[in-house]
């Protein structure tokens, strides 16, 4: 029964639209896209300021906060992708060495025990690998407190959203190049594995947020993931960056690489406000050129960065790249969602162990056989349908014959009632002619009246005798007498059937 749970169960076709969200501190941005004809058309952009924080307000004042910001926006999509604050995210490095990839799964979670602050078991884990010479992979795993994710998906209903994706901006902004994508999903955590092409480019890219700067550097999976905090400061309500700070910390991440992966990277990208974007990269261009990197400005997508044709001055957002990857088909480097069993799935999971498994077996073949005896029921009424469509006709035809012989058959008898009291009248006549008989009357088939001439008394009396010994005969009445020698009579005879049959 547990192979039940690896059906396929209709996957669903990919959605036409899609929202698509990024939170960053209490700033919530969105895109609302819709992929008509090889094309991506943009229904609508809003950047708003929560006045609710998502983790300690109450989910449904949250919730309602959002939903009136969307229904102001014009927003009527409920399918979404979410971009998870990248503050949520806890990261840890390890080095996997050649092994079969059964035993991968059981040796990350290890590290990952044995990596993060936390008890997995309250994460969710999702992770990324990069190749390695002699066979190696440098993993990065990432992990989100559950309660996080579950306060989250609250408000998300509250605000009548369906989520199909939690993920990071970052990561869709600057998705691994070369990187071939699968999803491996677990009971309580959710691994996102990135197979590595060992030559895949090396990019570094930096991305300004509300109120830090978020560093990912990808090389043919994600090696390194981090929050540069400090790197943004408010003073007097504006936001001023301190780019040497962001390159301290850079040159730190890359001092923590492994060197055949350090040596790969050769791009910067950088991504935020244009003014703050430019400071930053000039500062960077200063301290990495002499190293062989090239830094840039990300102020547009590519022509193919999707494989479809965008929307014209489309602008560079997580929210827009999560959306578009989303319904061009492409998962997320790192899925925090996990996968919703159907209402089937989590029965056979609830019923597939021990006595209720056995219980769940036995009603099944239960339900197989009496399935099979409706069946067989069926196919037996098809059988007798079809026949009895054949013969309908003859049916209707001679039904129509027998209510013609129930209506006619009173005027037929094959018995002669008539002709057989006839016969019992003359046989029991004299043959002397002492007795004749002058009439006879026969009433509703077994009543008969006789008159006649008797020469005497004694001769009627003996042909009165004979009549009662009669087959048939119920009884023998005389009416009527007049005369002596000769006497003329009437008597009456009543037939139980009217006389015997004839044949």
């Amino acid at each position: 029964m547990n192979n039940v749970l690896k059906i396929n169960f209709g996957r669903r076709r990919p959605a036409a639209a899609v929202l698509g969200l990024t939170l960053d501190g209490s700033r919530l941005e969105g895109v609302v896209l819709r992929r008509t004809n090889g094309a991506l058309q943009l229904r609508q952009a809003f950047s708003i300021v929560l006045s609710l924080d998502p983790l300690t307000a109450a989910p449904e004042l949250v919730g309602r906060e959002i939903r009136n910001h969307l229904d102001a926006a014009g927003v009527r999509e409920r399918q979404c992708v979410v971009g998870v604050p990248l503050k949520w995210a806890l990261t840890a490095h390890t080095e996997l060495p050649p092994l079969p990839e059964a035993d991968v799964t059981s040796l990350l979670q290890l590290e990952a025990e044995r990596g993060f602050p936390y008890d997995v078991a309250t994460l969710r884990l999702a992770n990324s690998r990069c190749a390695l010479a002699d066979g190696k992979q440098h993993v990065t795993l990432a992990g989100i407190p559950e309660a996080q994710l579950a306060t989250l998906e609250q408000v998300l209903a509250a605000a009548k959203l369906k989520p199909l994706s939690f993920s990071l901006g970052l990561a869709a902004l600057q998705p691994p190049v070369g990187a071939r994508l699968s999803s491996v999903a677990g009971d309580t955590n959710i691994e996102n594995v990135v197979g590595e092409d060992a030559c895949a480019p090396g990019i570094l890219t930096l991305a300004i947020g509300e109120s830090h700067v978020g560093l990912l550097i990808t090389c043919g999976g994600v090696a390194a993931l981090r929050v540069l905090e400090g790197a943004i400061q408010d003073e007097a309500g504006r936001r001023t960056l301190r780019a040497d700070v962001v390159a301290r910390e850079t040159r730190i991440t890359l001092g923590q690489l492994p060197a055949e992966l350090r040596e790969a990277i050769k791009r910067i990208r950088v991504f935020g406000p244009r003014e703050l974007a430019q400071q930053l990269a000039d500062e960077m261009e200063l301290r990495f050129e002499p190293m062989g990197m090239t830094v840039e400005i990300v102020a547009a997508y590519a022509p193919d960065e999707f494989g479809l044709q965008l929307p014209p001055e489309t602008t560079v957002s997580p929210a827009f790249s999560l959306a578009a990857r989303r319904l061009t088909g492409v998962p997320p480097v790192f899925e925090f969602l996990p996968p919703k069993p159907s209402p089937l799935e989590q029965l056979v999971t609830r019923y597939a162990s021990g006595r209720l498994r056995s219980a769940g077996a036995v009603a099944a073949g239960v339900a197989v056989l009496a399935g099979a005896l409706f069946l067989f029921q069926e196919l037996q009424l098809i059988v007798l349908r079809t026949q009895w469509s054949a013969m309908s006709a003859k049916v209707a035809e001679l039904d129509g014959v027998q209510d013609q012989i129930r209506q006619y058959r009173p005027w037929y008898d094959n018995t002669f009632r008539s002709l057989t009291i006839l016969r019992e009248l003359t046989q029991a006549f004299p043959e002397d002619g002492t007795v004749t008989a002058k009439t006879v009357e026969i009433r509703s088939g077994n009543t008969v009246t006789c008159t006649g001439v008797a020469q005497d008394n004694g001769a009627l009396l003996r042909t009165l005798n004979q009549l009662r010994t009669a087959d048939g005969v119920a009884d023998v009445k005389l009416q009527q007498i007049r005369g002596k020698s000769p006497m003329q009579f009437s008597f009456d005879i009543h037939y139980r059937n009217g006389g015997n049959n004839e044949n």
